[in-house]
């Protein structure tokens, strides 16, 4: 088993080894069946396991729906509604991490019903497709095109002309992708992307970071994972993606005129530099930002927020900047 990772918290540490020795198999080293393996592993929801992951919200109904999108393909989305009949309620568009080749909605119903109850609003999580079966920009595309359909048709009865982005990691990407390519979308001549919540977003695909040779080691994230992912997602030949295009790479976007953002960093993990750099890039353009670096903390702590000491702290920013934007501000 590895030495402990210095600096972080007990618990942390005992479930960070635990993943990183018996719970999966890193990226670098995974085959397509233990990709596949991967995709269709869904934690429990009951104790002790929600103990760690948080549990589901059973006020909040789960169901499932579609968007278009541009090359005919459906776009599974999972919805998450609080209880209650209550029309013209904001809406979330969540997008999951997973280094756009893992991860799945069912794995983040603990968090989406959680900002569902807590903000009272729809909360539709993107299914978005993977690589390596779809390189870049698939994912980027589906994420546009799902929260384009869901703020110009709707699908359920919410405030199409109150919306947030919110993605941790590779969903975090995605996030601030479409904040960009959507800053003119509007309903009624109000624009409809009032928030972009990014947390440990990867903003920067030609791996510049210092923090990823800082933290090339880390639990949970390896430089050695970075590169993985990012081989399977970009892929490689004429067609594939340059590092700098904006799709894959926002730090590299205009950032003009985007939705204020929350960025939420670990302190202990590679890509924390990412979003850093990207918090600076919207200061520099204009665009209101809050910046949080959780000390401690290694790359995907959302996700285990009952063994990590700040995870009420990071959960309860997360809903207070969502809800000045959504909510107070309306």
């Amino acid at each position: 088993m590895k030495k402990p990772y210095p600096g972080m918290a007990p618990l942390i540490t005992l479930l960070t080894s635990y993943l990183d020795n018996v719970g999966r198999t890193p990226i670098s080293e995974a085959t397509a069946e233990d990709i596949a393996r991967s995709r269709a592993t869904v934690y429990p929801t009951s104790p002790p396991f929600s103990w760690i992951t948080g549990g589901v919200v059973p006020s909040v109904t789960i169901d499932e729906g579609s968007a278009p999108a541009r090359d005919g393909a459906a776009i599974p989305l999972r919805w998450y509604t609080p209880d209650g009949s209550r029309p013209g309620r904001p809406l979330v568009v969540f997008l999951h991490g997973g280094g756009w080749v893992q991860g799945s909605t069912r794995m983040y119903d603990p968090l989406c019903s959680h900002l569902a109850a807590e903000l009272d609003a729809l909360v539709v999580s993107v299914d978005y497709r993977l690589a390596p079966e779809h390189r870049a920009p698939t994912a980027a595309h589906d994420a546009i095109d799902a929260t384009r359909w869901l703020v110009e048709v709707g699908g359920r009865d919410h405030d199409r002309s109150r919306v947030a982005l919110c993605g941790d990691s590779a969903g975090g990407n995605l996030a601030a992708v479409v904040a960009q390519e959507l800053r003119d979308l509007t309903v009624d001549g109000t624009t409809a992307i009032r928030h972009q919540a990014l947390i440990y977003p990867a903003t920067d695909m030609t791996l510049a970071s210092p923090s990823i040779r800082e933290h090339a080691h880390a639990p949970i994230l390896t430089e050695a994972n970075i590169h993985a992912f990012r081989a399977h997602y970009l892929g490689s030949g004429p067609e594939a993606l340059g590092d700098t295009d904006p799709l894959v790479s926002p730090l590299f976007g205009d950032v003009g005129g985007v939705a204020p953002a929350l960025v939420q960093t670990g302190d202990l993990d590679p890509i924390r530099d990412d979003g850093t750099r990207y918090a600076d890039a919207l200061r520099a353009a204009g665009v209101p930002v809050r910046l949080t670096n959780y000390v401690g903390m290694p790359h995907g702590f959302i996700s285990f927020p009952g063994v990590a000491r700040t995870g009420p702290q990071q959960r309860a920013e997360l809903v207070s900047e969502l809800r000045r934007h959504l909510v107070d501000g309306a």
